[in-house]
């Protein structure tokens, strides 16, 4: 048996290159017409041994069919607040690792592909449901089954603290709009977003305005921000086989590597807000379309301001 199949056979986490994926992903498998080929894609996944590849399929599977069945009776959308922190904790990865594509590809394709179906998916002819984008499966960081939920949970959360997490997965707005924006990737003004988004502001225009505005402010100057602590996040990472799976019913706690400050988010909260009071023509009329204007392509998590 060699390195592949005992990885397999112990069900670990492997990465499955984009191009295998993309292949895959034909209009018969989108449409539910055709299997997802599951053993043809595990023998095509790659298993290092390190990183990524030393977690366990069986925490996130069993999150997904708990996912499923809680929300049986609800619309998929309403599982993004609950699975978001579970499987950011259940994972306990580095930014570095998370931004390799593999990873979801196979979390996607291999191990829960049921899962994306049901969460994507549109009822079509009885139980056959079609998902119908590729970017699902495979595709940027923010629109990906998994990972889009795994950044939404890294970039929201107040240090241990997963709150701030549901709070924006409830919000559709904030996953679709605001996480592809650069100001997601600053953490008091990511925070602050949050909260604004409780106050039940139209979350598309403000989030306009807060970029259009950007070019002239600098966050960091206004709002400025502490480094995460690098050694405590590893600690976390490392402590994973002693740690109790992702509680059901009450958030887990996240790596203790820093709270965000709160006068740098306070500043922000009162930033976003006055944004939209002194400027009432442009902000009313980005407020109230916001929602049916283009949505921005995404940031590059390739950046020096990510720290991965």
């Amino acid at each position: 048996m060699n390195a592949a199949e005992e990885a397999t056979t112990r069900g670990d986490i492997g990465r499955l290159p984009s191009s295998v994926a993309l292949r895959t992903l034909t209009s018969g498998v989108l449409a539910g017409f055709e299997p997802m080929p599951d053993r043809r894609l595990r023998r095509a996944a790659e298993f290092s041994g390190t990183g990524a590849s030393r977690r366990a399929v069986e925490p996130v599977r069993l999150l997904c069919d708990e996912a499923m069945r809680r929300f049986r009776d609800q619309p998929p959308t309403a599982s993004d607040a609950w699975l978001a922190p579970r499987l950011h904790y259940a994972l306990r990865i580095t930014r570095a690792e998370a931004a390799d594509s593999g990873l979801w590809n196979f979390l996607a394709l291999c191990a829960a592909p049921d899962f994306v179906r049901w969460r994507w998916g549109r009822p079509q002819d009885g139980e056959r449901r079609v998902v119908g984008q590729v970017a699902r499966y495979c595709g940027p960081w923010h629109s990906q089954c998994f990972s889009r939920l795994w950044w939404a949970a890294e970039l929201f959360r107040d240090g241990k603290d997963y709150k701030p997490v549901e709070v924006a997965c409830r919000n559709q707005d904030v996953l679709n709009t605001v996480l592809r924006q650069e100001m997601a990737l600053h953490r008091p003004a990511a925070q602050a977003i949050v909260r604004v988004a409780t106050t039940g502001r139209q979350v598309n225009g403000l989030a306009k305005l807060a970029y259009a505005a950007s070019a002239t402010m600098i966050y960091e100057v206004l709002a400025p921000d502490e480094p995460q602590d690098a050694d405590a996040l590893q600690d976390w990472i490392d402590a994973i086989e002693e740690a109790s799976p992702a509680p059901d019913d009450r958030l887990p706690v996240g790596p203790d590597d820093g709270r965000v400050d709160e006068a740098s988010t306070a500043a922000l909260v009162e930033w976003f807000e006055r944004l939209a009071e002194v400027a009432p023509v442009r902000g009313r009329r980005l407020l109230e379309e916001g929602a049916e204007s283009p949505r921005p392509q995404g940031v590059s998590l390739d950046k020096p301001g990510l720290r991965l």
